[in-house]
């Protein structure tokens, strides 16, 4: 249960304040540190003193995907579009999922499991099922992130299956919430400045799911496939119907370039933009609002089997109006890429060719020689500027649109 202290609030400097605690009534629009208990009994504990910076600043970001769909690498890729690589909390829990750079703060939403692996198993729910999870929690400790304020978030030990003692987390930022649920609480996707959803297709996720787990985790063939089966109900019913609520989509399919392709090795990458989300401006080939399909192979593009395939229109994604850029195969060479990064526009990048630059960067990071880094580094740049126009906005200082 979330315990709350407030505090009142003494003037530091211009971003800064220091909140000391004082008798007060508990309302979640003050200034106060919201706790994390796992006793089912409300405990006091002696309240400290907590400097918070930047309140109200934080910008709020949700990627939502299913289990070993790509959203750590995702994470990795967004932040290093900020600068400096992102690292767990220096002396805290070894264990902590949370992510921490110069300018952004990631959480996993399993840290809200409200149920350990234990108590889901004698329940018989999954990590999907919300009865498994404390919106409420999830709900409030946004909010106050959102707001300027610190908080005790809890931790999901995914080595123990355990739920841990909480960790001090502190507004960013940029806050990026990612996990299975960032868009299933209504509340929680109000607080969202801008959401993502991988879709990845089953056949695709079957074949991730199995490296990752295999390799990394060390479970076995059958575990895993008795996992997918036990889960798609789950997500059925509780994860993929936010990809509606999802400013953009990248969603990843089977190629279409070899007919009755079984390998999954080549991928057909969407990258689904709406149309009227403020502070995004959708990415378009060529032409804006035309419908495009172009084969880039050539003298200034080294395509092997089975080729590459972009195409770009405007499309409708469950009653929205939707940009939809796709690309089908992968890059041979990643210093060519920049030929097609000519070719796209309202990339939001600072500089021509920053895109290929972020994609050598991180050419050892999965995806990096088809669609799903390609444009998971777009849409990072696209956060970056959707962060730098709230800023703007917030100040009133005039922010010119990049183009590029």
């Amino acid at each position: 249960m979330a315990v709350s202290t407030v505090y009142t609030v003494q003037s530091l400097n211009s971003t800064c304040s220091i909140s000391k605690p004082t008798k007060t009534h508990l309302g979640f629009n003050q200034k106060q540190l919201v706790f994390f208990k796992k006793t089912t009994t409300t405990t006091t504990r002696r309240p400290t003193t907590v400097i918070t910076c930047s309140a109200g600043d934080t910008v709020v970001i949700g990627l939502a995907a299913d289990s070993g769909c790509g959203k750590s690498t995702f994470m990795r890729r967004l932040t290093s579009v900020f600068g400096g690589a992102a690292e767990p909390p220096k002396g805290g829990n070894p264990d902590s999922n949370t992510l921490i750079s110069d300018t952004t703060t990631v959480i996993c939403l399993d840290d809200y499991h409200s149920l350990d692996r234990t108590g889901r198993k004698e329940k018989g729910v999954t990590a999907l099922d919300p009865r498994a999870n404390n919106f409420d929690l999830m709900y409030e400790q946004v909010k106050a992130i959102k707001s300027g304020v610190p908080v005790e978030k809890p931790i999901y030990n995914h080595v123990t299956g355990l739920i841990d003692p909480p960790e001090l987390i502190k507004p960013p930022k940029i806050f990026v919430i990612e996990g299975l649920h960032p868009m299933y609480d209504a509340r929680v996707r109000e607080l969202l400045d801008f959401s993502i959803y991988l879709d990845i297709s089953n056949e695709v996720k079957f074949a991730w799911k199995i490296q990752r787990d295999m390799a990394e985790r060390g479970h076995s063939l059958e575990s895993i496939k008795a996992s997918i089966e036990a889960r798609k109900p789950d997500f059925d019913a509780y994860i993929d119907p936010q990809k509606q609520y999802a400013d953009a989509v990248i969603e990843v399919l089977p190629t279409q370039l070899i007919p009755d392709d079984n390998e999954g090795k080549v991928l057909r990458v969407r990258l689904i933009m709406k149309e009227g989300v403020k502070y995004f401006n959708p990415v378009y080939l060529f032409d804006e609002g035309s419908t495009i399909s172009w084969i880039p192979c050539g003298r200034k593009l080294t395509c092997s089997y089975p080729g590459i395939k972009f195409s770009y229109g405007p499309e409708t994604y469950f009653g929205h109006e939707v940009s939809v850029l796709e690309m089908d195969g992968q890059f041979d060479r990643l210093d060519e890429l920049i030929y097609v990064e000519s070719h796209l526009s309202n990339l939001s990048s600072k500089f021509y060719g920053e895109v290929t630059q972020q994609m050598l960067k991180h050419a050892d990071f999965p995806g990096s020689n088809n669609g799903t880094g390609f444009f998971q580094t777009i849409v990072g740049l696209k956060i970056r500027d959707l962060f730098e126009q709230i800023v703007a906005s917030k100040t009133g200082a005039p922010l010119e649109a990049t183009k590029a």
